[in-house]
């Protein structure tokens, strides 16, 4: 079977697949020259450095994104179809989503969301401002919940490991974390998820809505 030619998109798959199986630690130009069975030098003439790959990783998972959106439906189910669209996406790429959020990406495929998401508050009849205010809320709501459930965080996450034993809490001391340790010891992401989505969302919807240029 005759070899694939070094490409682009070969070294930023091999790079995903990477990130996914170690971490994005692991990268480095060599060990996915390494991956694919060529010369270092020879993955400069298609990326031109480490930084670069990495956010070309970023691009692609984000490219992955399915959009199902209907500009006919109403601003709330845009905002909860968008947002479980990104959560998914971490399903498929759990190490890769956490590169994704941490840079800036100024590409189509960065930009894109942003754009979906901001059109979408703008035509429910947010002004400018606030449409990035809940923007960015609901980035900071969807990434915080998506470090959770991916295990990059362990606060109230106990995926693996109860976050609180009964038997180890004063409930002298602590009567709520006693009481609710089972709680507090068990986690639906998608339950959770969904719940903190309706919630923002009632909060969103329950903003006064201003004409530009008036604070």
């Amino acid at each position: 079977m005759p070899t694939e030619p070094l490409s682009r998109a070969r070294i930023v798959a091999a790079a995903i697949d990477l990130i996914e199986r170690e971490g994005a630690d692991a990268v480095s130009m060599r060990r996915i020259a390494a991956e694919l069975g060529v010369g270092a030098m020879s993955l400069y003439n298609h990326v031109p450095n480490k930084d670069a790959l990495l956010s070309g990783v970023a691009e692609a998972v984000l490219s992955e994104i399915e959009f199902t959106d209907d500009p006919d439906a109403d601003w709330t189910d845009r905002v909860r179809a968008q947002a479980r669209a990104f959560r998914q996406i971490a399903h498929g790429y759990p190490r890769c989503t956490m590169l994704v959020v941490s840079r800036q990406l100024q590409s189509n495929a960065g930009l894109l969301p942003v754009e979906r998401a901001l059109a979408t508050l703008r035509s429910a009849g947010f002004d400018g401002v606030d449409a990035v205010r809940v923007l960015r809320m609901f980035i900071a709501f969807i990434v915080g919940s998506l470090l959770r459930e991916v295990g990059v965080t362990p606060a109230f996450a106990p995926a693996r490991h109860p976050m609180v034993s009964p038997e180890e809490v004063d409930p002298a001391l602590f009567p709520e974390v006693s009481a609710l340790a089972p709680l507090l010891g068990g986690c639906d992401h998608e339950a959770d998820f969904e719940f903190g989505v309706e919630l923002l969302i009632q909060a969103i919807a329950a903003l006064p809505q201003r004409k530009e240029g008036t604070r």
